[in-house]
């Protein structure tokens, strides 16, 4: 079976409409706003990734020495 990869389908025309569309949706001072958000959600998600990877690092050092 063969996965569809979503990104690999769009050419540089796609893209481009998909860009304008959404310069026209949010308009260009949202935009920048938009980004801020989403930059910042990224952040935290990988914020909480290390914190759960240390803990369970932690959690085996423990179950390790005992």
């Amino acid at each position: 079976m063969t996965q569809p990869v979503l990104l690999g389908m769009l050419g540089t025309n796609e893209i481009i409409i998909i860009l304008v569309i959404v310069l026209l949706l949010f308009g260009g001072r949202k935009i920048p706003e938009l980004m801020r958000g989403l930059g910042k959600g990224v952040r935290e998600f990988n914020d909480a990734k290390n914190n759960v990877k240390k803990e369970i690092e932690e959690g085996a050092k423990e179950v390790k020495n005992s």
